[in-house]
């Protein structure tokens, strides 16, 4: 049966030639992936929402600070890490910052009386799933800018 085929059956599947710590790219594409449905799934869910235009604002707004903030936070805590100064004053200020959007959000969805509960849930959701997304793609970012040098050396 098998045997009496000249040709193999089972193929070998090509290696990802990557270099040293450069993450896979279905690791980069998880992350974007992530952030691009946690983003848009929030900004979908912002159009369709019957609220007023100042609160959808003030929505997009809490967005952009979470996302801002958490990759801001995520580079001053690797750069220490790595032994780059980062002054406390930017550490100080990244931390309040993502810790503020946070907070913003929570109390947003908390105090709005117009949002069902199964819409705050999906804001809340789709808010922490592109804080983390963003913080990944932030990793790998790096990460592969760091391979690239490495290959340079």
């Amino acid at each position: 049966m098998l045997e009496d085929k000249d040709e193999d059956v089972f193929t070998k599947k090509t290696v990802e030639k990557r270099r040293l710590g450069e993450p896979t790219g279905a690791f980069k594409g998880a992350a974007w992936g992530a952030l691009l449905i946690g983003v848009s799934t929030y900004l979908i869910g912002l159009y369709n929402a019957t609220m007023e235009l100042n609160e959808k604002g003030y929505y997009i707004a809490v967005m952009i600070l979470g996302l801002y903030s958490a990759v801001s936070l995520q580079k001053a805590v690797r750069d220490r890490d790595e032994g780059i100064r980062v002054t406390n004053l930017y550490y100080g200020i990244s931390w309040f910052a993502l810790i503020s959007a946070i907070a913003l959000m929570a109390i947003g969805l908390f105090n709005a009386g117009s949002i069902i509960l199964s819409e705050k849930g999906f804001y809340g959701i789709s808010f922490i799933l592109s804080l983390f997304a963003v913080v990944t793609v932030q990793k790998n970012v790096r990460d592969t800018e760091e391979a690239n040098n490495m290959d340079k050396s």
